[in-house]
């Protein structure tokens, strides 16, 4: 017998809403003013023989003809809220959903529980002119119970007219969150719903359900569908089973190197990186799968039939990883997703608790990752700069509570809930180890400090944000304070002995205290609570911790990054480095050879992060062949493990990451091509490769053993003369650097690309 185990649940809160009005939830006995069995129906329909959380109370709501608001967070059970009423009342159930691939899942399932296709239909632009005139006809003869539409298929007039003279049993808004543009995913055109329902059917009831909503959401939800006093079922947003951390992103090779191992070292588990743009999601999947992982790309670019066929494999476990962008996920009903990583910030906290909550929908282990840096937010503010004004104050304002998020060094859990509106006691999480930052850590008394924020927010009337706070604090004068002339005030500058890192850790822990709170509606000004004025008439211990602090990233942009990815371990040992290089310098000279004949820089740094001890281990690092290996590698190795005895340094682990599935076929393209003579130009074409990345890649290819006959090409770009005076420069430099080339050979006003394809020539007659 199955069971639909109980969850979690809070009390039902009141909204503010203006007009609005709503109601605590009611108790079981108080809402079933109907005439239906819903256990017997939950068992006849669906098997389970236990409702959990607060279905039972919602579905109750529903079946008694009331609008009904139901915030359950991501594997709380939300869809059967309505779909039980569904198949008990008369007549048919139109649900409002977003996206085309949600209808088709959710459709699926509901016929998964029945015995006739025909009980659940989904309406819109997929569908031939046949298929929704079948669809149609159904509804007609009053076969089907749940009809899924998108917020366009009820602005056409015809289909209008249709439902009107249908039996409605009542209006579901799924994914109500989008109505808001505070919400994570605003869709304006669900600000018509409430007309168009009406104007199928104004007398009949509306179900509104959201697995992320806060405060200032819930009231726009409320608002912008008009529900009449609603009951509103909120349950608690706490995913106890999942486990969260932040992780900085500084190189794109290593970050790429820890998700390779995580996922192997998780044989068979179900798992979706998110990403921010599609090429990423390609480049990922790819990497994945030349380590033997079944992965594949999910994105919009990508035709409707494709995107539907791998979110099946995934469903089905013929894939075991999704890279995605947030175009893959929402409605997906596959309960044993047991890791979901974010490869890059999301632009809100509503985009993260969403994603994070498609792990581990059994209540069994999932767990979530985020790789943050400093240029991924600059990222996600770029893309905003073309929208409207509104549009971008909302955006840049989640995004810096996604920010605070990530660098705080509180309870991920407690900052997650309060953020919804719930507390959190950080002791359960640290009990549970529920995140990366319940464990111990140094605690700071800021008692008076918090007495000199409070007073400063004073001063300022509540009219100003958190950095201008701080500004003042710190007595940065900037246009903006001259301007209020707030540098005349007494307390202008009382806290300039410390850092803003500290002053932005205080006050963001003070918000998740209570003492302080921020105005969403108007633009994030910090206001006072009602603790502010107690703390400030009789003050208590207060004790911070810092937030963390990430360095920047270093050259990952993923729409720049075109170069094969390293199998690199950490940061290069700097001093290795140096001493690689003056030995590659001093063994150079011994065979009358310019130095990055023996070993490209790329070759050394990978020496410098691995520490190669054997020639078998010096073959794993980049650029590096067997017969390499063999003819220069016996003096580098030697010195390595001199290096490692004497620092009494610990190599790194064994795991070694392969490049990209298709660098090895992008290799013997270019070999069979360049003996084929193809014009370069078409050769990176056709690899969709520009120029400078297709001759890094034939330099690498030179640089681990193979010859590549580029002369065809070379006589194109340069007469004999000019090939000679590079020759001979590349015979007696000391250096790879051809930024250092073209100053020396200025005269001759060479081109980088020039350059670059005689130092491959030159490295492929004279490096092997």
């Amino acid at each position: 017998m199955a069971t639909n185990t109980t969850t979690k649940k809070t009390a039902a809160k009141k909204v503010n809403t203006g007009k609005t009005s709503s109601k605590k939830s009611p108790s079981v006995a108080e809402a079933t003013n109907h005439p239906y069995n819903i256990h017997k129906s939950l068992l006849d329909h669906f098997g389970f023989d236990k409702f959990k959380g607060t279905q039972e109370q919602a579905i109750n709501s529903l079946l008694s003809g009331k609008d009904t608001f139901v915030i359950m967070p991501t594997g709380g059970g939300k869809s059967l809220c309505y779909q039980l009423p569904a198949l008990i009342m008369e007549g048919c159930a139109i649900i409002v959903s977003p996206l085309i691939a949600l209808m088709k899942n959710q459709v699926d399932l509901v016929r998964g529980y029945s015995e006739k296709d025909h009980v659940a239909h989904f309406l819109n632009s997929s569908l031939t002119k046949a298929q929704q005139r079948d669809v149609k006809s159904d509804l007609i003869e009053g076969k089907t119970k749940l009809l899924y539409v998108a917020p366009e298929t009820l602005t056409k007039q015809e289909n209008l007219e249709f439902f009107s003279d249908l039996k409605i049993s009542f209006f579901a808004v799924d994914e109500a969150h989008c109505i808001s543009e505070w919400g994570h995913d605003f869709r304006p055109e669900y600000r018509r719903l409430k007309e168009m329902m009406s104007a199928i059917n104004p007398e009949v009831a509306m179900i509104a359900l959201t697995a992320t909503a806060t405060p200032k959401v819930q009231s726009d939800i409320l608002k912008n569908l008009g529900l009449r006093n609603p009951t509103i079922f909120i349950s608690s947003f706490n995913r106890e089973n999942l486990y969260y951390e932040i992780q900085p992103k500084i190189k794109k090779d290593q970050t790429i190197k820890n998700i390779v191992r995580f996922i192997s070292q998780n044989p068979g588990k179900s798992g979706i990186i998110y990403t921010l743009n599609r090429k990423t999601t390609e480049e990922l999947a790819e990497i994945l799968v030349a380590n033997k992982i079944k992965a594949v790309a999910y994105h919009a670019g990508l035709d409707a039939k494709l995107r539907a066929e791998r979110q099946d494999k995934f469903l089905k476990e013929d894939t075991q990883v999704i890279v995605a962008t947030i175009a893959f996920g929402m409605g997906i009903d596959k309960p044993d997703i047991r890791f979901v990583i974010h490869y890059n910030i999301p632009k809100s906290i509503e985009n993260y608790y969403q994603e994070t909550g498609r792990a581990g929908r059994d209540g069994l282990e999932g767990k979530c990752i985020l790789y943050y840096s400093h240029k991924d937010v600059s990222k996600l503010e770029h893309l905003m700069r073309d929208k409207p004004l509104s549009e971008r104050e909302v955006g840049a304002q989640l995004i810096n509570e996604t920010v605070s998020f990530a660098e705080s060094s509180v309870c991920r859990r407690k900052i997650l809930l309060h953020y919804f509106g719930e507390d959190w006691d950080t002791n359960k999480c640290a009990a549970t180890g529920g995140c990366d930052n319940c464990n111990p850590t140094a605690q700071i008394e800021a008692k008076e400090n918090v007495v000199n924020v409070l007073k400063v927010v004073k001063s300022l009337e509540q009219r100003f944000t958190i950095d201008y706070a701080v500004n003042v604090i710190m007595g940065r004068l900037t246009p903006q304070i001259q301007m209020y002339r707030h540098n005349s005030l007494p307390l202008f500058g009382i806290g300039k002995n410390e850092d803003a890192h500290y002053w932005n850790s205080l006050i963001r822990q003070m918000l998740l205290s209570n003492l302080l709170v921020k105005d969403i509606e108007e633009y994030g000004l910090l206001k006072f609570t009602p603790g502010s004025d107690l703390f400030l008439k009789k003050p208590t211990s207060f004790l911070i911790t810092l937030n963390n602090k990430f360095e920047d990233a270093n050259a990952e942009d993923d729409e720049e990054a075109d170069a094969p990815v390293a199998n690199v371990g950490a940061a290069a040992d700097e001093k290795l480095f140096d001493m690689l290089k003056e030995l590659r310098q001093k063994e150079a000279k011994k065979k009358g050879l310019p130095p990055f004949v023996l070993f490209l820089e790329n070759s050394l740094q990978d020496m410098a992060t691995m520490y190669p001890t054997t020639l078998k281990e010096l073959e794993k690092c980049q650029g590096v062949s067997v017969g390499k290996a063999i003819k220069y590698g016996k003096p580098f190795v030697e010195l390595i493990a001199k290096y490692v005895e004497e620092n009494d340094i610990e190599k790194p682990d064994d795991f070694v990451m392969k490049s990209v599935a298709n660098k090895s076929s992008n290799k013997i393209f270019i070999i069979q091509n360049v003996d084929k003579k193809i014009p370069l130009e078409t050769i990176a074409k056709n690899k969709d490769l520009r120029i400078d990345a297709l001759l890094e890649e034939m330099e690498t290819i030179v640089a681990s053993g193979t010859k590549l006959n580029l002369g065809y090409a070379i006589d194109d770009m340069l007469d004999e003369d000019e090939q000679e005076e590079i020759i001979d420069y590349f015979r007696s430099c000391e250096t790879s650097s051809l930024d250092v080339a073209q100053e020396e050979l200025a005269d001759g006003g060479y081109e980088w690309e020039q350059l670059k394809i005689m130092r491959i020539k030159f490295l492929s007659e004279y490096g092997n």
